[in-house]
């Protein structure tokens, strides 16, 4: 096995630069603009973006598991990277359960960090995930997943200004009656969320939402909400945030998280049981 070295801001593309490491069975944290993917041996190992709910809002805010919980796992377990083993071995967590949502919160930033597939910012060998080890996806598998999930959205609604912007609802119109979790989607619609807050609201993967929401501006309900023109004295505004660090470390404690929806991740575990 070749052992990676540190590699600083170049202008290969992220899934260039993903095989290339997935070949030489490279452990470490490859950072782009939009997130950071994490490899152990070659295999993509975790995926995390500031664009999707990670996978303690998913767990947290569908009620599967208690924000205490969490936290608590977080505070024994993070600085041995063992989160995941410790909510298992604690037994707050299934591991089938653990799975199912480490690998939907995997995919979901993962389309985000390959949506565009910039250049890679940097590689730092033998970084971990706070998570630790869950399930290890070939990185062949990752790329094939995103590509697979920007044509099916781009078929529904070609515009991607969806997936970053505000959303508003298109005033005047008259939403014909929509399946369920469509109507959901449409009423988180505020003018202020974007998609990965409105699916961190459903605690819902952001795929899934990111489907609804090209549904409903094909239909013509959502359209991203358009900034109002600065004014002729306004200041200059704040430089753009710094690129996200590959340092580890969970999110946050929250304040006030939003209320949870059990329904989604119940039925995850029942079709997981009857598997």
């Amino acid at each position: 096995m070749i052992t990676p070295t540190r590699i600083s801001r170049t202008d290969e593309p992220a899934s260039a630069l993903l095989g290339t490491l997935a070949a030489q069975g490279a452990s470490g944290a490859l950072s782009t603009e939009a997130g950071i993917v994490y490899l152990a041996a070659g295999h993509v190992v975790h995926v995390e973006s500031a664009l999707t709910p990670d996978i303690g809002d998913l767990l947290t805010h569908s009620g599967a598991l208690a924000p205490d919980g969490w936290w608590e796992a977080i505070d024994q377990a993070g600085r041995r990277c063992r989160v995941g083993r410790q909510l298992v071995d604690s037994g707050r967590l299934a591991v089938g359960a653990l799975e199912l949502c480490h690998l939907g919160a995997l995919f979901d930033a993962a389309y985000f960090v390959l949506a565009h597939d910039g250049p890679a910012l940097r590689f730092r060998p033998g970084a971990a995930h706070w998570l630790g080890a869950v399930r290890a996806v070939p990185v062949d598998t990752v790329l094939r997943e995103s590509r697979r999930r920007r044509e099916l959205l781009h078929r529904i609604w070609p515009e991607p200004a969806i997936d970053l912007a505000p959303l508003a609802r298109v005033p005047g119109t008259s939403p014909a009656e929509l399946p369920a979790r469509r109507s959901r989607t449409l009423a988180q619609v505020d003018g202020v969320r974007t998609a990965a807050q409105i699916a961190t609201v459903l605690a819902c993967r952001t795929f899934h939402t990111l489907v609804e929401l090209r549904r409903l501006a094909a239909a013509g309900l959502v359209v991203p909400k358009v900034p109002a023109p600065a004014p002729a004295s306004a200041p200059t505004p704040a430089p753009a945030p710094e690129p996200v660090s590959a340092e580890p470390g969970p999110a946050p404690r929250p304040t006030a998280p939003d209320e949870p929806d059990t329904a989604l991740l119940r039925r995850l575990l029942h079709a997981l049981e009857a598997l």
